[in-house]
């Protein structure tokens, strides 16, 4: 393995995946279809995540959960990402998927209020013992890297990431990702990326660090401040792929490239629509799309008026039109600050 790359598993248990860079994709549920998933993908994510999917739900064969698990091959490395409480149920949910994914990927971190009511997600954090006999069933069901994301603990008095960390790498976990919130801060406050740094002095596995991670010079930090082996990224991709290309170049030359124009960004969401379009149907695809307008628009010039517009589409053709109109007017815009 060189710096720029990452290892999960071990050839001596099962399937290696080797991530060509050490900025990954994180899981973000309600978003991380697969339309957004080769976006990062083809601007240098090493491996892109699926939104959590309920090993109940695969078993029993939902539609929804299986649709989730959609995997186009050029997003591949992927991983999926499980959630539950029930060991068995979790190891046969990864039986299932075992030919459909590259990694599996155990949901300890989710904050969710749902999710944690069912003891699933962050909730496990209070149960060591059961993450101890998830991860190894996993293990021992599949051949493939079985990795995990936690978070630093349940509360700010019950901080146990490293303590789950080489729980989980005892039990045979490929890799842990730690977003170093507790599950009682949910999103807000800052990420204390001194936990990160405790789970990496905690564990031999490969550690991926996550949170409050929104440019090039804050991935080149965390793994500078913490001594990770990668950087996941979340909210800071949603409306920027570009984040990962920019990051990878940062790291490799010093110099941080310029971020794309508001023509390039506009372009690159219109191809985004139609894709997502392909995937989802125009009426689906039409409703989803409002949020990522706004992410893709956010801080352009007397946008207001072109983003509430964007924001009531009801078809592509609608979207298109108002897009080319504001690409226009960007260009005025720019024709007329030269002039």
């Amino acid at each position: 393995m060189n710096d720029t790359s990452i290892i999960f598993g071990d050839s001596s248990r099962g399937a290696v995946v080797v991530l060509s860079s050490r900025f990954l994709l994180a899981p973000l549920a309600g978003i991380s279809n697969t339309v957004f998933r080769l976006a990062a993908k083809k601007h240098g994510a090493g491996m892109v995540c699926t939104e959590m999917v309920s090993a109940d739900g695969i078993v029993r064969g939902n539609p929804t959960s299986l649709r989730l698990m959609t995997i186009s091959p050029e997003e591949r490395p992927t991983a999926v990402q499980l959630f539950g409480r029930d060991s068995d149920v979790i190891a046969h949910a990864a039986q299932m998927i075992e030919a459909n994914a590259d990694v599996i990927d155990l949901n300890f971190g989710c904050p969710a209020r749902k999710v944690a009511r069912g003891g699933a997600g962050s909730a496990l954090m209070k149960q060591p013992e059961l993450i101890e006999d998830i991860v190894g069933k996993v293990v021992e069901s599949v051949s493939l890297p079985v990795t995990m994301k936690i978070r630093s603990g349940w509360n700010e008095k019950r901080i146990n990431a490293p303590e789950i960390a080489k729980i989980a790498e005892d039990s045979g976990a490929a890799a842990v990702t730690i977003h170093p919130r507790t599950k009682s801060q949910g999103f807000s406050g800052l990420a204390d990326w001194n936990v990160i740094a405790d789970v990496k002095n905690a564990v031999s596995i490969p550690v991926i660090g996550n949170g409050d991670v929104n440019s090039p010079e804050d991935a080149k930090a965390m793994l500078e401040r913490t001594g990770c082996d990668g950087v996941m990224i979340g909210r800071g991709a949603l409306g920027n792929p570009w984040i990962f290309s920019r990051t990878i170049r940062y790291m490799e030359t010093g110099v941080i490239p310029p971020p794309p124009t508001t023509e390039e960004k506009l372009r690159h969401l219109l191809e985004f629509a139609r894709s997502f379009v392909a995937l989802k149907g125009e009426r689906v695809a039409c409703m989803e799309i409002r949020k990522f307008v706004k992410w893709y628009t956010k801080g352009m010039p007397q946008a207001k008026e072109m983003r509430r517009a964007a924001v009531q589409i009801e078809s592509l053709e609608e979207l298109e039109k108002i897009m080319e109109s504001y690409i226009d007017t960007v260009a005025d815009m720019a024709h007329n600050a030269k002039g």
